[in-house]
């Protein structure tokens, strides 16, 4: 029994760490992306299936529409703080793509309240 018990803690221990994205690529400068029109296109670009990606932008590319539609649930502190700064950045200084970026993932502003108060909380 108390085997048992014991087996259950690690598999919801090992099921709850598996619930974040990785974090392979939380130390990506973004202030240097955003700074650089080439380079933020080319993210832009790929995360909107409209040229090629680097591993980064694929990884990226694979979790935005789960984020976005979760609220960033699975992310890790270090991505929330980076995706609030680059969808800031968009909005501001990049409108078009903010724009394409929502057709894309969310064509019918479904997830719309999810995705917004998710960028007005600070946690």
């Amino acid at each position: 029994m108390k085997s048992l018990t014991l087996l259950l803690g690690f598999a919801i221990i090992s099921f709850s760490a598996a619930e974040e994205y990785t974090d392979r690529y939380d130390n990506i400068n973004v202030d240097e992306i955003m700074q650089n029109k080439r380079l933020l296109t080319t993210y832009m670009k790929c995360v909107l299936d409209q040229g090629r990606c680097t591993p980064e932008g694929k990884e990226l590319k694979v979790h935005l529409k789960d984020g976005m539609q979760t609220g960033c649930i699975k992310c890790t502190v270090a991505q929330k703080q980076k995706a609030r700064k680059v969808v800031n950045h968009l909005r501001k200084n990049e409108p078009k793509f903010w724009e394409d970026f929502k057709k894309k993932f969310d064509p019918e502003n479904k997830f719309k309240p999810t995705y917004e108060a998710f960028l007005a909380s600070e946690d």
